[in-house]
């Protein structure tokens, strides 16, 4: 997150720097570090880029200190200027402020996410609430928001425009949403209260980190049975990696879930899945329930001192729900449904299991293994007959292909931008009509030690005009699990959608022209939008027939594996919506109240209960492992965001359908010109009643489940 940013954001989502240690003796030999390759603007072509062969996590705590004497400064004389109050004097500084701290903290965000070693911990676990503390200063400065609000009060008659009014408006909102119309005393608690959180976001994620980077061996080969030969490799690569004898699935979700699909072990897969869903739950030193309940109380603190019924109503002020009684609407909405289904694909799994006397009921580490002899059995398909013709490399060029013939942007790979470990790809990216630079893509694709968990995408710098254009360098990072020595990466299904879903993400910030920086992030209801619509061109038949390509023969997917597929897409929806979706409705209603909970284990019981959760499933993120709640503000009574943003993103595909052409060019240019482009320009609700001509109509995420439309 950006400097311009933090001004309509939480202190402790800026200063959640993920993970801990012990406190860094780095830091109190800093003034020992040239931290200089961190502090300068970037070098080399492409306006610039991140120059990660010179950065050393011992740079980090100099260069800190560097950016924040440097932004403070830049906010001071905002402060202290003895000019009126207006846009163009405060507005328009603060736009223009803060550009070493922006460079410093993209390549901090790196560290803590894809390098965050031993020594990056320890620098994060000092740093936190040093940072949550700076930005309190700045930002709670009753003279310096005396200056936001002398600009504001005064914004019509200044002869603003409306991107420009915009901006003062949010940043006044943000400001307020902060604690500046609080006492002197007031404030200073919620900056306590911030530290003291950015600490335990930390710590929260050091725990979790630590029991991904665990894993369970396999001794004979004969455990390895179900399992294709790919997977296998990748398993002996892991071992040898961790210099164990035999073969180590990690206990990270890119590891666990193709073993549990395709493992004929049950013991073993018990055992896996035992280990997964315990991340941070063991009663040991990487136990979290302690952490989150001291978090849930420091929110609800905070909340009630910012004027918030609750912590929920606090997250959801700048959204486009709402309130929280409208997500929980939506959520409330579909679970019937989904909760039915799961009962009916429970019914086909254990008629798989009564038919081959297996003697079982079915739990939870059957789920995936059944519901593939299930997929088998009703559509003739299974994931090994797929996996052949999902080459990692093929289906990545595959999404860029997407994004060209969509909206017109061009890819290609180049090798003089540094990277910070060897198997990142870099590609410049240019518009195919206008021949213009727009910016670099980054893929780090690969799973590896110090490496948190999950998928997601992220950027360097943003496109901006103001001040100055600048062009694009963004990055999607994944967890695939890589081939073994000579062998090609084969990802699932799930995984290639995974690919697209970020990659979504990507051309949002690759499409974005916006005027000013602040107005460039969107609601976090928003956010999950474009990358849940970008999913839907993985299985056309257009980017099938050029890259789904057998790994070995180099013939395309045969349209007959594309019919199964196609037949089977509202297949195990039961099982994806209610994992995905009880995680949502639970982290509402531990945010949507105000008496914050104390026994975590007891809550998730009783609240699963109330729910009627299938007990063949489990939540995707059991509590004590959910990074998107703990390891920041940022998804906090914000799950939710993803199927409302899929709710957007079905009607949207329907757009495209409903033309008679899914790569119907003046659909996508409108999708371009009216949502992918604009930032947070205008109200997003707005701008989705521009492309569509109403609001998003709830029954196509129905149609698209296979779920009964009332």
């Amino acid at each position: 997150m950006t400097r311009r940013q933090a001004l309509l954001a939480s202190a402790t989502t800026i200063a959640a720097m993920q993970f801990g240690g012990a406190i860094s003796a780095l830091a109190q030999a800093a003034g020992a570090v040239d931290a200089s390759p961190l502090l300068k603007p970037w070098p080399g072509n492409y306006g610039g880029t991140p120059p990660w062969d010179k950065f050393t996590p011992a740079m980090f705590p100099v260069a800190f200190e560097a950016a924040m004497g440097e932004l403070r400064t830049e906010i001071h004389a905002i402060r202290d200027a003895k000019t009126k109050p207006t846009f163009k004097t405060v507005s328009e500084k603060m736009e223009l402020s803060g550009e070493t701290m922006d460079r410093v903290q993209s390549a901090w965000g790196v560290y803590t996410s894809n390098l965050a070693g031993k020594e990056v911990q320890a620098i994060a676990r000092e740093w936190s609430p040093k940072m949550a503390a700076f930005y309190d200063e700045l930002f709670l400065d009753p003279k310096l928001f005396g200056r936001v609000k002398g600009a504001y009060d005064t914004r019509a008659s200044q002869g603003l425009n409306a991107q420009q009014n915009r901006l003062l408006e949010r940043s006044y909102r943000g400001f307020v949403r902060r604690g500046a119309l609080l006492s002197d005393a007031q404030r200073a608690e919620v900056s306590k209260i911030n530290q003291t959180l950015a600490s335990a976001y930390a710590e929260f994620s050091r725990k979790v980190l630590a029991d991904e980077e665990t894993w369970i061996v396999i001794e004979s080969e004969a455990d390895l049975a179900g399992l294709s030969d790919s997977f296998k490799a990748s398993l002996k690569s892991a071992a040898d990696e961790r210099k164990v004898t035999g073969w180590a699935v990690v206990n990270t979700r890119s590891s666990v879930q193709p073993f549990l699909a395709a493992s004929t072990n049950r013991a073993l897969r018990e055992k896996v899945w035992r280990a997964f869903v315990s991340r941070g739950d063991n009663g040991d030193a990487n136990d979290t329930k302690a952490i989150i309940a001291q978090i849930l109380k420091l929110r609800q603190d905070r909340a009630v001192l910012l004027g918030f019924k609750n912590h929920a109503f606090l997250r959801m002020d700048d959204t486009m729900a709402e309130t929280p009684a409208n997500a929980s609407k939506l959520m409330m909405s579909v679970w019937p449904a989904a909760r039915a289904r799961v009962g009916e694909e429970v019914a086909d799994m254990q008629a798989v299991a009564d038919k081959e006397n297996a003697g079982i009921k079915i739990e939870p580490w059957d789920y995936r293994f059944y519901a593939e002899k299930v997929r088998k059995e009703k559509y003739d398909l299974d994931e090994a007959e797929v996996k052949p013709y999902l080459e990692l490399n093929n289906i990545l060029q595959g999404a860029l292909y997407a994004a060209g013939r969509l909206y017109d942007l061009d890819f290609k790979e180049v090798k003089d931008v540094p990277v910070f470990d060897p198997n990142v790809r870099t590609f410049e990216v240019t518009n195919r009509v206008t021949k213009k630079h727009v910016g670099i893509f980054y893929f780090d694709n690969y799973a590896r030690s110090g490496k948190r968990s999950g998928a997601w995408a992220t950027r360097y710098r943003g496109q901006k005009k103001f001040g100055g254009v600048t062009n694009t360098l963004g990055s999607n990072n994944n967890n695939f699990v890589k081939g073994g020595a000579g062998e090609p990466t084969l990802i699932s299904l799930d995984d290639a959608t995974t690919l697209f879903h970020e990659f979504g993400h990507g051309i949002h910030s690759l499409l974005q022209n916006v005027t000013y920086s602040g107005l460039a992030g969107t609601p976090r209801d928003f956010v999950e939008y474009p990358s849940q619509v970008n999913e839907n061109w993985l299985l056309t038949r257009d980017v099938l027939d050029k890259y789904a390509k057998h790994y070995k023969t180099g013939e395309p997917m045969p349209q007959s594996l594309v019919d199964k597929i196609e037949k089977s897409s509202t297949f195990n929806q039961g099982f994806d919506t209610v994992e995905y979706l009880a995680c949502a409705i639970l982290d509402m209603q531990l945010h949507d109240r105000e008496t914050p909970v104390t026994d975590i284990d007891a809550f998730e019981k009783e609240a699963l209960g109330a729910l009627g959760m299938p007990k063949e499933i489990a939540l995707r993120h059991r509590m004590p492992q959910f990074n998107h709640l703990f390891s920041s503000d940022a998804y906090s009574a914000g799950y939710y965001s993803y199927l409302w943003s899929e709710t957007m993103d079905a009607d949207t595909w329907e757009a495209f359908t409903e033309t008679g052409d899914v790569w119907d060019k003046k659909t996508a240019d409108r999708f371009r010109l009216t949502l992918l482009s604009t930032g947070n320009e205008t109200d997003r609700k707005e701008a989705y009643r521009a492309f569509r001509g109403r609001d998003p109509d709830v029954k196509a995420l129905f149609k698209r489940r296979g779920f009964p439309v009332a």
